[in-house]
């Protein structure tokens, strides 16, 4: 049974762009390598008919992890946001935070199929993404991390 992901409506949008890359492109580039090495070298012992076979199973597994998440995917809606102190945290919101001693950083609220940490895009299943959920601006959270809890201030939700 395939579970249903929330992601932002920015997100879906980012998963059928790379889904319609990989279909339409990527998988005719890697059909091209596989041609290409095969008519250079046979396919026994010939390491780039070995890599563009790797490329395109992971090309074809990426292509049907992103149609069952599609397929399976609710888009959450973000509501008209309140002004002032009554704004929460809540799924698709953009929040930026203090830390003690690693100053401020923003977060967007997403699902696990759109989350890239590395981009700001946290999941809402993440220890900080838990931690945030339901506070407004000002709230001080804990966070448990490997390297010990990190006390974060939020100072805007949008």
């Amino acid at each position: 049974m395939v579970s249903q992901a929330n992601v932002t409506a920015e997100g879906f949008e980012s998963l059928e762009k790379e889904l319609e890359h990989l279909t339409f492109v990527r998988r005719r580039e890697v059909a091209d390598r596989i041609r290409k090495a095969s008519e250079d070298g046979g396919t026994v012992d010939n390491a780039e008919y070995e890599d563009a076979k790797n490329d395109q199973a992971f090309v074809e597994g990426r292509i049907s992890d992103l149609q069952k998440i599609l397929s399976n995917a609710i888009v959450a809606t973000k509501k008209k946001a309140k002004k002032g102190a009554d704004v929460l945290v809540a799924f698709g919101s953009k929040v930026t935070v203090a830390a003690e001693r690693s100053g401020k950083r923003v977060y967007k609220i997403v699902g696990t199929a759109e989350a890239a940490p590395l981009e700001g895009k946290i999941s809402v299943e993440s220890p900080v993404g838990r931690a945030l959920m339901g506070h407004k601006v000002g709230d001080k959270v804990d966070v448990e991390t490997p390297s010990g809890v990190v006390k974060l201030t939020i100072v805007t939700i949008v």
